[in-house]
């Protein structure tokens, strides 16, 4: 394998420890959704737990287990994919938080006892799950039943916002504090509210009640369009190796090369000779533009902190209209990842 994905603990450390100090006195829940993107959950909960991370959660079971594993008693772990019920019964023995945002699946949760600790959802108007304003108060008293009856606990409510605009997110940050309200007249004593993601945390301290979700800041990956976050850089870095030297030079990154096609003639990617146009992006490997003396086995890193000159995760997303976090989702799991401590 020619290629490597360079993740540097240190600095994911600093990232993690300027977050804590911005959101004091809310803490901070450290995204680790899709194997903490891309980036691998074990090296990146174990970093963060030193830099004193008390909170991980993420949409998939797979990486909240993985992350709990680490963490141990050191951190508490949320997990907010609706799940089946042998699903659900594994996270809640290995000690996760559900969250939980649909009236069947409270009772398919609450069935599966122990008691299950839980956060219940409001959909404060992004529709990406939750229950709605008009159900809320059934559910919460449902779900005070449940607690009392000794079947869940509930520990949080929570809602996710479009960060679409400020006058949008007031809209829902109102629709929130109103249903935190119902649900304490219902009966529940939810400990932890958490509404905002990295962008809103950041900018608006009044979403942060006491905790915020934040998984891109955490990482170094910018909002698309936004100004860079003080005290953070990109932790990863893709690095790949010149295979053949012609009127350009082909670099791979493997089998399953994972660079978006549509960033050829867009991008370009730092090189011993400086920075360089991506020219080509075939199925199996790249090209970038030749430069003086270029050999076989020469290191091209095509995305990165911007030290070396080469574009970093969110400048690419930027190039083609998504988001920082995909071009690390897109390195392929074949790429091996590499940690410096």
């Amino acid at each position: 394998m020619s290629a490597e994905l360079r993740v540097n603990l240190e600095q994911l450390r600093a990232n993690v420890r300027a977050v804590r100090e911005r959101m004091a006195p809310s803490e901070v829940l450290v995204v680790i959704k899709d194997d903490a993107y891309g980036q691998g959950v074990e090296p990146i909960v174990g970093a963060a737990l030193d830099a004193g991370a008390r909170w991980f959660g993420g949409i998939d079971v797979d990486s909240a287990v993985r992350a709990k594993r680490v963490a141990g008693d050191r951190a508490r772990v949320f997990c907010w994919m609706t799940v089946s019920a042998d699903e659900a019964r594994a996270a809640i023995a290995a000690g996760l938080e559900l969250g939980v945002g649909d009236a069947a699946y409270l009772e398919q949760v609450a069935a599966i006892g122990g008691p299950a600790t839980v956060h219940l959802k409001i959909d404060t108007g992004l529709r990406r799950n939750g229950v709605r304003p008009e159900r809320w108060r059934a559910f919460c008293a449902r779900a005070a039943e449940h607690e009392r009856a000794g079947r869940i606990r509930v520990a949080g409510i929570w809602s996710h916002i479009a960060e679409a605009s400020d006058a949008d997110d007031d809209v829902s940050r109102a629709l929130f504090d109103a249903a935190v309200t119902v649900a304490r007249g219902e009966g529940l004593s939810p400990e932890t509210r958490h509404l905002a993601a990295s962008a809103a945390a950041w900018h608006r301290p009044e979403f942060r009640y006491e905790m915020v979700r934040i998984g891109a800041f955490c990482y170094g990956v910018r909002s698309a369009d936004g100004p860079d976050i003080p005290g953070t850089a990109p932790i990863s870095s893709l690095v790949a190796k010149a295979i053949s030297i012609g009127e350009d030079v082909e670099i791979s990154l493997g089998a399953v090369d994972g660079y978006p096609s549509a960033l050829a003639g867009r991008a370009h990617a730092a090189t011993p000779g400086g920075a360089r146009p991506v020219v080509r992006v075939d199925p199996f490997s790249s090209r970038v533009e030749a430069w003086p003396g270029a050999a076989v086995g020469d290191e091209v890193i095509l995305f990165g902190d911007g030290g070396h000159g080469e574009p970093t995760p969110t400048d690419l997303a930027e190039l083609i209209d998504t988001v920082g976090e995909e071009p690390l989702l897109r390195v392929s799991p074949l790429v091996p990842r590499v940690y410096t401590p």
